[in-house]
This record gives structure tokens, C-alpha cells and sequence, in this order.
């Protein structure tokens, strides 16, 4: 099968379309002909080798853990899939080898869910990591209808979907991004706020009827964490996707997630949404397959509204 992997880690430079054997299916795995492979930040940071000490690897590694596609084999144990089936999953693997980026890529039962009839599979390859990312911060920061939430950028992958997932509980969503993204955030269901222009904790105070956001996200850490706390009301909440807190932070409740594959969460709390219109991925551009560094090149210089995508198959 055709697959885009490396040898060794490293640049851009270090793709390769690769001719390489198909995937083992366990007892209770499902093997996928992979029609869209979504891209994330993840995927360039496996490339360069900074995950080489978390988890087991084999080269050559095929990159990507975000699929849509169709089941084309099924281990004995699969009770919820069937060949011909078309499904979408995260499928991170404890091992990096068996990626996305190919014709076919395995994982187990558990990480796939069918896939929503209202979306192609370029937009289904997009929904996975950064929409049970957005879900399960959400859940772990409690939001609650009526509440008021803040996320920074929500032009990106999981900022976009974080938004229409919060709007949908009831909650007032508030958003950072560049001015070109302004009336993006508004579409989403958010009120925006161009941080090239503006103190964006203070804004968000000015906005939030009660002094302050009562939940919000924090996306990358860093320098930009500080930030985000300072958003929140005396007593609030915020998720890091990024780093735990190095140290507790007095007055406030600070959590920390690390997304976990889930068809469960997938097929009981994303598709519903996709299906009653309150949830669409943004595809801001689909590469062929054999395109992949030059995906790679865009993702890299961030900036990207919504997700990118690759095309795998017919």
C-alpha cells in the first residue's frame, strides 16, 4: 500500500511515499481504507521525533492519527463494524508506526464510530482529534449553559469546534483571533476580539457579565497561559490541552487533559451534532496524498483556519 512515513526523524525533507505492507488486525481491530487523512500540529512534532520517548516506535513510521474511511476488514471480536461501513476515528495508537497517512491504517473497534452521512470524508478526516478535544476539555471545565467562555484562538483546528460545541450548551462563547478572522468567530457563534488590537483579558472582563470568564481553554501553554487565567473570574476554571500546571494557582480551578480516542464520545456526542447542523468542520484546504511535505509547510507556519486535510483515496 501507498504510505507517506519516515526512516528517521527530522524536516520536512524526511517524507516519503513509501510502498509498505498493510497493518496487522487484532482480534478486536478494524482495518480502514482511508479515504481523508486529517492533519494536526501532533503530526509534524511525531515527525521531528519529539514523541520518540513516550511511546514505542518502529520505522518506518506513517504519520497521522486522524481517519475517514471505509471498514474493509474486521477482527474476530468487532461487534460495531462491518466491511463496507464508513467510519471516522482518532486513532492514536501506543505505538507509532501505523498511521493515517496511507491506504489502510488499523486500531481498535474503540477508537471508530460511523460516520455522519452530512459530512464528506475530507470534513469527517478533520472532526476527530480536534473535536474530542474540544469535547472532553469541555467536559472536564463543567460548562454550563448561561456561563460564560473563553477561547483563544478560535479561528484554529480545536478552537473552531470548541466554540460551536460550547454555543450549543448555552454558553456565551468568547473568542481571540487576527482581524482577518473576526467575522469567522462570529459565524461560529463567538464575540470576538482581535488580540493585534486589543488587551484581551481586559476585553473579555468587559464583556463577561460577571467580571471575568467562567471557564476557558488553554490551548498551547507557555507565555500565553498567564493570559488565559487572567480572563477568569475570581473562582473559574480553565482545561490546558497544553502542559499540567506546574503549581497550583490560588483562587482558581486549573485541569489538565490529554485527549483520549473514543468512538463512544464520537458516535453519543459529536455526530448528534453534526447531524442536527450545530457542529461543521472547517476544510481550509485538501492535499493529495503524495502532497504531504507541502501540507506539512502550511501547517507549520499555523495561521490555519479550521484543519487540513489529506486526500488518500477514490
Amino acid at each position: 500500500m501507498r504510505a507517506i512515513a519516515v526512516n528517521e526523524w527530522g524536516g520536512r525533507d524526511r517524507l516519503e511515499l513509501l510502498d509498505v505492507e498493510p497493518p496487522p488486525v487484532a482480534p478486536d481491530g478494524v482495518l480502514v481504507r482511508v479515504r481523508a487523512a486529517g492533519l494536526n500540529p501532533v503530526d509534524y512534532k511525531v515527525r521531528e521525533g519529539y514523541l520518540a520517548d513516550r511511546f514505542p516506535y518502529h520505522f518506518p513510521v506513517v504519520l497521522g492519527w486522524d481517519v475517514a474511511g471505509t471498514v474493509e476488514v474486521v477482527g474476530p471480536a468487532v461487534t460495531w463494524f462491518k466491511p463496507g461501513d464508513a467510519v471516522y476515528g482518532y486513532n492514536r495508537r501506543h505505538d507509532l508506526g501505523f498511521g493515517t497517512y496511507a491506504e489502510l491504517t488499523t486500531g481498535p473497534e474503540g477508537y471508530f464510530a460511523h460516520m455522519p452521512r452530512e459530512l464528506s470524508f475530507e470534513e469527517a478526516a478533520a472532526l476527530p482529534l480536534a473535536g474530542l478535544t474540544a469535547h472532553q476539555a469541555i467536559e472536564r471545565s463543567g460548562l454550563r449553559g448561561g456561563e460564560t467562555f473563553f477561547v483563544p484562538g478560535g479561528s484554529g483546528g480545536v478552537g473552531h469546534l470548541a466554540i460551536q460545541i460550547a454555543a450549543e450548551r448555552g454558553a456565551r462563547v468568547i473568542s481571540s483571533a487576527g482581524p482577518g478572522n473576526q467575522d469567522f468567530l462570529r459565524e461560529l457563534g463567538a464575540e470576538p476580539i482581535d488580540y493585534t488590537r486589543e488587551d484581551v483579558p481586559a476585553r473579555v472582563h468587559e464583556l463577561s457579565p460577571g467580571d471575568g470568564a467562567d471557564a476557558a481553554l488553554d490551548i498551547w501553554g507557555g507565555d500565553g497561559r498567564p493570559d488565559v487565567l487572567q480572563t477568569l473570574r475570581r473562582g473559574g476554571r480553565m482545561v490546558s490541552l497544553a502542559t499540567p500546571a506546574p503549581e497550583p494557582c490560588e483562587g482558581y480551578e486549573v485541569h489538565y487533559i490529554f485527549v483520549r480516542p473514543s468512538g463512544y464520545d464520537l458516535g453519543e456526542h459529536i455526530t448528534p451534532l453534526v447531524q442536527q447542523g450545530t457542529l461543521k468542520p472547517h476544510v481550509e484546504e485538501v492535499y493529495p496524498l503524495e502532497h504531504a511535505a507541502e501540507a506539512h509547510e502550511r501547517l507549520e507556519a499555523g495561521h490555519v483556519r479550521g484543519k487540513l486535510v489529506l486526500s488518500v483515496g477514490g
